[in-house]
């Protein structure tokens, strides 16, 4: 009782105890700040034959001036009032286009200066790119005809992204449908400055249960809730390709705006009240109606009231209609899923969710199309006689796909796959898709075969598959798989099954991604579309290799290992582990290996790899699976599991005489940080960690965490054995914790690494916190991810090597 008074009193006297260092933003050395800001190679938007290419360039990162805008946090989102639009939103800066495949890329004309794109969109016919630039005053529409490679602006910056893309394409390629702002929008209301008018009051009824995750940026006030108002309203217009534009529908919080796949009708999805300060506004109540294409009302569709209070679990649903979307293979027929179980995972029934259809004018009752044993995971629809339904139950980790007639609903459905989703080795993959006569994307059918693509893993490694299954027999028979032993291949979708024409991906440990044209029929040499070069050359012939290892209870276990740039053979060196745990059901999947060595060496701005070109051995991504089976939930034996995986890996690195054992390092972000806390807790395996953005006392998560259903509780016992926090009193190794100020991730609040500092300190451990200002779960700023590395470069010098 008397060790948590104390804790208590830390908690709560914790601001006396931070010793500050005026410090400005730092650099690392110049081997970690050569290869931190290495070019970023463009991404690309590629039309379905594979023929035209965009590329889009961007910084690798944005700037903390940048970061800095004016920000408001409302309702689970984060908007900039002035330029309304998503305030952490990534843009592109320069396009390029190629047409043809044998062609090379070049500048698009009449691109604005200092442009900031994004929200990208294929017209209908894939001649067109429609895209947003951001400028200081808001957001503007833009137009790229892919023939001419010219780029054009549409609209002034009047657009309203705050809730997401602020345009739909038109069927008929000749216009598209805009979020505008409102012209009458009153003033937003300054939080800081506004005199309030009386309390803020929340109520909870007596046997209502409300157990929600711990959201952030959630609405606070009614100061809160105009603000929110104001920002999500907006007019739909209608603009031509010329720039013209006229009102189509008045003012509303318009969600989403989608058209049925023959573009005759129209459905718009609005945000309405009552607002909530528990939930996110995806949560708020919600109606969605159908119009004609000249905004004529239909049919209301669907009313959602506002979600607060869902059963426990996480298969809990809402009641009612949800997944409410239109059939790709059907001019215009909705369909949607309902729960058979009242969305209450504890109830026992044979089905929990029922599918259903109706087809336009939607009069008359809908039509019962399926019912699924799992919770509805989704559906690919193929033609009139054949379509593909997936289910999924997390309890379980289980999922079924189901291949059934949606004209012939009273035939049973055929189950064709039914497995743990964990286990990588026997996925059959994902059924190929090809656009339609409407523009969408329905399974390729040919002959009444269909067509999968696999990730191929296996003990062996990695090697893609083409597969064809006979729909008739749901027999399959392999038509490709990769043989590629030196190198990485990844198949990102087909182009042409009839040909025979996939894209590919393929890498090696220093060869960067690129992708080519793969003809399985003609079984020719690859046709490459790209030549990205390598531009991380200090790195591109360090020693990497999967090693594989055994933890005491003989559960199989990987990690991607790299000797320093610098390596000497027999001389021991210190290493850096990083690491993200990850929660089982069964052994067999949580010992599974999907690493390869020839994976391309990528240094992002999170990973460990800097390090071998400073002197350290790196054990990159090492297995931490926490397994339950049966009856067992992971939790129960969280921590002891944790130190079994951290001594299995540390244990295979020493027997090959690579490192200094005591002379390790852990890391992590955000559930690793909380893993890289428990280890240094509870072991005396390490001599340093790193914990970025973590969480580390679960009671602030009362309502469940990461993969824990259970609350708090159902399982105190569990909450205070896996909190840092309640051990701190037990933490002796030197720990660098690293927090963005903003941190809007539910659970990682900032407060967390603040609070655990606080206790740390208190009790005299060697611990260092660093707030990263303006930086969300992830960073962004330039300024702030070079720091963090000096910050992390500087603590493994001090700790590791000194």
């Amino acid at each position: 009782m008397k060790k948590h008074l104390f804790l208590l009193f830390i908690l709560f006297s914790g601001g006396l105890l931070f010793a500050q260092e005026n410090l400005t933003y730092q650099k690392p050395s110049n081997e970690i700040l050569e290869l931190a800001e290495a070019p970023r190679a463009p991404s690309i938007r590629m039309d379905s034959q594979g023929e035209n290419i965009v590329f889009m360039y961007r910084s690798n990162y944005k700037s903390i001036e940048t970061l800095s805008e004016t920000e408001m946090r409302l309702g689970g989102l984060r908007i900039n009032p002035k330029t309304n639009i998503n305030s952490r939103q990534t843009y592109f800066n320069n396009l390029k286009v190629r047409n043809g495949r044998n062609n090379t890329e070049a500048a698009v004309a009449g691109l604005p200066e200092n442009g900031r794109y994004a929200n990208f969109s294929w017209s209908p016919n894939q001649k067109m790119m429609a895209f947003t630039n951001t400028v200081s005053t808001g957001v503007e529409l833009w137009l790229l005809d892919i023939a001419s490679n010219s780029a054009k602006k549409l609209t002034d910056a009047n657009l309203n992204a705050n809730t997401g893309r602020p345009f739909s394409w038109l069927k008929d390629n000749s216009a598209l449908l805009i979020k505008t702002l409102v012209k009458d929008r009153k003033s937003l209301i300054d939080t800081k400055t506004a005199v309030p008018t009386g309390p803020t009051i929340s109520v909870s009824e007596a046997g209502k249960k409300a157990q929600n995750r711990t959201y952030q940026d959630l609405l606070k006030n009614k100061t809160d809730e105009h603000n929110f108002e104001q920002l999500a309203l907006s007019e739909l217009h209608k603009v031509d390709l010329n720039g013209n534009t006229s009102l189509w529908m008045k003012a509303a919080m318009y969600r989403s705006v989608s058209f049925s796949p023959d573009g005759n009708y129209v459905m718009v999805t609005t945000i309405e009240k009552p607002f909530s300060y528990l939930v996110p506004y995806r949560r708020f109540p919600s109606k969605t109606t159908i119009y004609d294409p000249n905004g004529g009302l239909i049919k209301t569709i669907l009313e959602v009231p506002l979600i607060e209070d869902l059963p426990k679990g996480f298969m809990a649903v809402r009641k009612g209609k949800r997944n409410l979307s239109w059939r790709a293979d059907k001019p215009a027929t909705l369909f949607w899923v309902e729960a058979l179980d009242e969305g209450d995972p504890e109830k026992e029934v044979t089905h929990r969710d029922e599918v259903f259809e109706l087809a336009a004018p939607f009069n008359g009752n809908p039509k019962s199309l399926l019912k699924t044993i799992g919770r509805f995971g989704g559906i690919e629809w193929g033609n009139n006689t054949t379509a593909v339904a997936y289910d999924y139950w997390w309890n379980t980790r289980n999922t079924k796909a189901y291949l059934f007639n949606p004209s012939k609903t009273k035939k049973e459905p055929v189950i064709i796959s039914d497995r743990n989703y964990q286990d990588r080795y026997n996925d059959p993959g994902n059924f190929v898709t090809k656009r339609n006569e409407y523009g969408r994307y329905t399974l390729d059918i040919i002959d009444d075969k269909a067509f999968l693509i696999g990730d191929g893993y296996s003990e062996a490694g990695k090697f893609p598959f083409v597969d064809e299954m006979n729909l008739k027999t749901t027999k399959t028979s392999r038509l490709y798989q990769s043989e590629l032993t030196d190198k990485v291949e990844d198949i990102s979708s087909a182009l042409d099954m009839e040909k025979g024409e996939i894209l590919v991906r393929i890498e090696s440990k220093n060869e960067f991604p690129n992708y080519y044209i793969r003809n399985i029929k003609e079984k020719t040499d690859p046709t490459p579309l790209t030549q990205f070069e390598n531009p991380f050359s200090s790195i591109q012939n360090v020693y990497k290799e999967v090693i594989k290892y055994t933890r005491e209870d003989g559960l199989e276990l990987s990690g991607t290992l790299y000797l320093p740039t610098n390596y000497e053979k027999g001389k021991k060196y210190p290493m850096i582990m990083w690491a993200y745990p990850e929660e089982f059901k069964d052994k067999s999947s949580a010992g599974q290996n999907t690493k390869s060595a020839n994976e391309f060496t990528y240094p992002w701005y999170g990973s460990p790899i800097y390090w071998v070109t400073k002197g350290y051995v790196v054990l990159d991504d090492a297995s931490f699976p926490i397994v339950g089976e049966g009856d067992k939930e992971p939790n129960d034996t969280f921590v002891k599991q944790l130190i079994s995986n951290a001594k299995a890996a540390i244990d295979a690195v020493d027997n090959l005489g690579y490192i200094h054992r005591d002379k390790v390092a852990v890391g992590g972000h955000s559930y690793g940080a909380f893993m890289t806390a428990n280890l240094l807790s509870h072991s005396n395996l390490f001599a340093a960690g790193i914990a970025r953005s973590g969480a580390y006392n679960r009671t602030l998560t009362p309502f469940g965490f990461q993969s824990e259903e259970r609350n708090y509780w159902e399982a105190p016992e569990i909450y205070y054995n896996m909190s840092p926090f309640m051990h701190a009193n037990t933490m002796k190794t030197p720990l660098l914790l690293i927090h963005g100020e903003a941190d809007n991730n539910s659970g990682t609040y900032p407060l967390q690494s603040e609070r655990y500092f606080n206790a740390l300190k208190g009790l005299g451990a060697p611990v260092r916190l660093v707030m990263l200002p303006k930086e969300s779960h992830g960073y962004r700023a330039e300024e702030s991810v070079l720091h963090m590395l000096w910050e992390q470069d500087q603590w493994l010098e001090k700790h590791l090597k000194n």
